[in-house]
């Protein structure tokens, strides 16, 4: 009896099996295609029908958030290279660091002081002479040397080369050839000659300092040269005096 039953519930079991097996794989296959028709409906069919002006709060959000991220953000916009060459150029002496200002406006003192104090006592000194010639030697020795210093490290825009070091020689040769003149004006006019290359050279034939210094050392050279061109001048203006004094002199004896 047994073995009958379970023969029975087995074939049962496996035609059960037959005719739902089928059937499931249809409503699968119907759920897919509905599934997919849905789909297609939505993305195609429903654009359509609605309005253009209707969109939906996502797409307006996008919107706005692409609109917001091009805007520029708020940084501050390199300037043109001309308008940095005319900033640059509207660099005045204001702009060179105090120190080096200061300290060139006081060493300009002794050049004016000599000249100054003949035309005070109104008499030509040859020791003042003297002693203005040798500080202007020593000054064109410094602006000679002064490129050393500025060529010989790495990340000077100079480069340590013949034109720079070697031209740089030439004002300290100049000076010490003007204090083995016995005439204060001659060695007054080399002197001009040594500051005058010396601010040929920093200025247009080697690589220059800046801009603000550079006006410092065109001032700074005008006042030497100026001083210098007095002194000589007023040993000319006294010994013309003296000699006309003396000829009244003799005149009246």
């Amino acid at each position: 009896m047994f073995p009958l039953i379970q023969r029975c519930c087995f074939h049962t079991s496996f035609r059960l099996q037959k005719l739902t097996g089928p059937r499931l794989l249809l409503r699968a296959k119907n759920k897919t295609t509905w599934s997919s028709l849905g789909l297609w409906l939505r993305r195609d069919v429903c654009p359509l029908s609605r309005p253009p002006s209707l969109k939906p709060a996502s797409v307006y959000a996008t919107q706005l958030q692409a609109f917001h991220t091009s805007l520029p953000v708020s940084k501050k916009k390199k300037p043109p290279e001309s308008e940095t060459e005319s900033e640059k150029s509207k660099e005045s002496l204001k702009d060179v660091p105090k120190p080096a200002l200061y300290l060139s406006l006081g060493g300009l003192v002794p050049f004016v002081m000599a000249p100054l104090a003949m035309v005070i006592q109104g008499t030509y000194y040859p020791e003042v002479a003297f002693a203005q010639v040798t500080y202007g030697a020593v000054t064109a020795s410094f602006l000679g040397g002064m490129r050393w210093g500025f060529a010989l490290p790495e990340n000077s825009p100079a480069k340590p080369d013949w034109l720079n070091l070697a031209n740089s020689v030439v004002p300290p040769v100049l000076a010490w050839q003007a204090l083995l003149f016995k005439d204060a004006t001659l060695g007054a006019v080399m002197l001009v000659m040594a500051l005058g290359i010396a601010l040929h050279y920093d200025i247009a034939l080697l690589p220059p300092y800046p801009r603000g210094f550079k006006r410092l050392r065109v001032w700074g050279t005008v006042v030497m040269v100026l001083s210098l061109l007095a002194t000589a001048a007023l040993k000319l203006i006294f010994e013309v005096q003296r000699l006309e004094g003396r000829d009244k002199w003799q005149n009246t004896k």
